[in-house]
Formats: C-alpha cells, structure tokens, sequence
C-alpha cells in the first residue's frame, strides 16, 4: 500500500498544478486556523482569512441562557481554563452523550457572562506548543461575534468569506438539556440575512432529522456530516455505509446539498480515490472532506517526515490527492499549507 501511494505522489509532484478558483475547489479552515492558534477564537478565524480560506467553521454549542457559542464540544475543560476556577468547581459533573459518558464543565450550564470569563486554550498543547504560547489571551466568540468578524473581513478585503457552522449534538441537547439549537441557528441565520441559497454559507450536521427540519426554516446549503464508522445517532437504524450508498445518497439529496465525509471514505489506504465522490455527485451532491493536519500524528505513514509526531509532513500531497480524487473542497487546519499547495 505505501508503494501505491508513492507513486500516485510521484505522479501528482510531476504533474503541474492548476489555480483552482473558490468557487471551484473550496479550502474550510477547520476551527479556524487551528494549526496555529487555539481552536475556535476570533484569533484563529481571523488568521485562517487573512491566509484566504474561503471558509471558516465554528462548531456550534449552547450557552445556559441560550447563546450559540463556538467550542468543538459542549465539554469546556479541555479548550478552556475553566478546571483553573475555584469559583466554577462545582460545576463538574459527568454526562452521558450520545452514549458516552464525559466529565467535566459543559457550555449548557453555564451563562454566557460566565463564559466570557474564560480564556481559551490549545486542545493539543502536545503536538501544537506553539499554540500554547496563546493560552489564555482569548475568549470563548459568540456565532454573532465571528458573523461581525466575517463581515468586517468582507469589507476590508473585498472578497467573499464563507462562515461553515456546525451543530453540535443538537438531537441530545433537546432531549436530554430540553435546548433547541436547530432552532436558535435558524433565527440567527435569518438575523443575520444569511439564510438565502446563495449565501456564502453552509450547515452541516452528523445528524439527519436536524437538517429535514432546517431544510424547511431556511435556504441555506445543508451538509451532512459522515464519520469513519456507526452512523447518525438520532437514526440508529442507519448506518454510513448505507447512506454512502447510490440510494442512500439519493435519499441525502431529498434534505441536503452535500456531504462531509471522513477523509478514509474518499481516499483508500494506497491513496486511490473511492467511488464516494463520483456517487454522491452523480447524486447531485457536492463533497466536503475532512480533515487534513500537517502533524506527522495526522498522515498517512508515506506522507510523514521524521520521527516526531508533532513534526510537519507532507500535507500538501495529501491536498493535491483529495483534489485529484474529485472532490469539491476540504477540511484542513492548516488552510495556508493547502493554499499553497493547490497553486492559491
């Protein structure tokens, strides 16, 4: 398998490689440019813009007060300085979400004004120490705050800037937290007027009936989410491989307009392309992969360099395969390297 994909990255590196346009071959910066900043903070949306990712993703969780916020999980110990606050120590507990039992400060029970008391800090301070040099400088963003950070960057730089939320266990927090986030996104995207077809603006979630219902409140593209394995929760009967399927994707295209898939569903081990994105399309969606890192932790065994794990690879070959594999745009963390990469 590592000598397949040395020669289709032998082939790649011989061949050149177009400018792709945005609106051609998308780059999403993954929580930002969560290479180099802490995850999810205005610093590292803005970072991610200013090196022209077309899009930037804040994942979505919830505040006790009902207040989107950006963090990757509702869980806050591991991005946030929370564990430091004697004043919120009894706020530990442990949840079971979506059959997973976690302990630790979670977003829903918390107000918003407590929340802005937090500093975040680098989730992967292991591989990332560079990042951790930011820790404490920044707060958690409201989705309100990068909307009016997105749209101070349009008017400086003239350009369209796509903002890629995620709902975050929106079926669970319903049920279980009585908290409707399918809801709030849907005011916030009309409150905002990016609720239009033709918004610079996608929605995506792991879940199926969360995206049926915002495929009736608003325009917006809608993209579900596919993981390595299982399938949606709030649809246990399904599974990914299933939905990936010629009849399961024409069934996703009945509620959205794309897919998210796992990287290892678009690209085999040897790095030839599936036939996921050549099914989905022929379906009439568009595919979004994730997620591409620059971390030696994140690459295939080929496309790493040096023993360490936090050592940069070679990220930019992966680029040019899930591009040559015909999808329609990336995931990455790391947008400057693929930017590069893809003649941008």
């Amino acid at each position: 398998m590592v000598r397949a994909l040395l020669l289709i990255l032998a082939a790649l590196a011989a061949a050149p490689v177009a400018a792709a346009p945005a609106d051609d071959f998308i780059v999403i910066a993954h929580r930002g440019a969560s290479g180099e900043r802490p995850e999810h903070t205005l610093a590292a949306y803005e970072r991610a813009i200013d090196q022209g990712a077309d899009y930037i993703e804040p994942d979505l969780v919830v505040t006790k007060d009902m207040h989107l916020v950006a963090r990757h999980e509702t869980e806050l110990g591991g991005t946030t300085d929370v564990a430091s606050r004697e004043e919120f120590a009894d706020r530990r507990r442990s949840k079971t979400i979506e059959g997973r039992l976690v302990s630790g400060w979670f977003a829903e029970d918390f107000t918003l004004a407590e929340l802005r008391s937090l500093r975040a800090r680098e989730r992967l301070p292991g591989l990332r120490p560079a990042n951790a040099r930011f820790d404490g400088l920044y707060q958690i963003p409201t989705f309100e705050e990068v909307v009016a950070l997105v749209q101070a960057k349009e008017a400086e730089t003239g350009r369209p800037i796509g903002i890629y939320p995620e709902l975050k266990h929106p079926t669970w927090l319903l049920q279980e937290e009585g908290i409707d986030t399918v809801d709030l996104l849907a005011t916030a995207l009309r409150k905002a007027d990016l609720d239009d077809a033709d918004d610079h603006v996608f929605v995506q979630v792991f879940e199926v009936g969360p995206l049926k219902r915002l495929d009736r409140l608003v325009e917006t593209p809608l993209v579900l989410l596919i993981g390595p394995q299982g399938g949606p929760y709030d649809e246990p009967a399904m599974s990914w491989s299933e939905i990936m399927t010629p009849s399961g994707l024409a069934e996703v295209a009945s509620y959205a307009d794309g897919i998210g898939p796992y990287l290892g569903h678009v690209l085999s081990p040897d790095g030839a392309p599936t036939r996921l994105v050549a099914d989905a399309q022929a379906a009439g969606l568009e595919v979004h992969a994730w997620t591409l890192r620059k971390e030696n932790a994140f690459l295939p065994a080929a496309l790493r360099r040096g023993d360490e794990e936090g050592a940069t690879g070679d990220l930019g070959a992966l680029a040019q395969m899930v591009r040559a594999a015909g999808a329609d745009g990336v995931f990455t963390d790391d947008p400057a390297l693929v930017l590069s990469a893809l003649g941008r």
